[in-house]
């Protein structure tokens, strides 16, 4: 499968299309074959794999941390923070939990899911800019 690529500014070029995941995670009996079919689409080259803590309230990132067991170097990985999550230390704790359910000790790319009540200036805030990192 040929994928075409696109980047980011001067970064490492990446697929322009990928995988979502919404859905994913709302049922344990579904969690192995969601978990293939994202390990599948990685194997054909669909290596963006987007996911939020919101889907199945961190189901579906569980399901994508099991997915991408032996394969994060090959993995862009992008999760979205709730917005009522973004302000503060809360974004913090936020990214941390997607973390530990993804699996990983980084993320490429956290965007916040939709704007809320903090301006983005506000969101960067508690933690002086800084990302997460478990």
């Amino acid at each position: 499968m040929s994928v075409k690529m696109g980047r980011f500014g001067d970064q490492q070029a990446v697929p322009a299309i990928g995988q979502g995941t919404w859905y994913m995670g709302q049922s344990s009996a579904h969690r192995s074959q969601e978990a293939a079919a994202l390990r599948a689409g990685v194997e054909l080259g669909l290596t963006v794999i987007d996911t939020a803590e919101m889907y199945a309230d961190g189901g579906a990132e569980e399901v994508v941390g099991e997915a991408i067991r032996g394969l994060r170097d090959r993995v862009t990985l992008v999760s979205k923070v709730y917005p009522w999550h973004a302000g503060g230390h809360k974004m913090r704790e936020a990214c941390e939990a997607s973390l530990r359910r993804l699996k990983s000790d980084y993320l490429d790319l956290y965007l916040l899911h939709w704007p809320g009540e903090f301006p983005l200036a506000e969101n960067r805030r508690g933690d002086g800019g800084a990302g997460c990192s478990g």
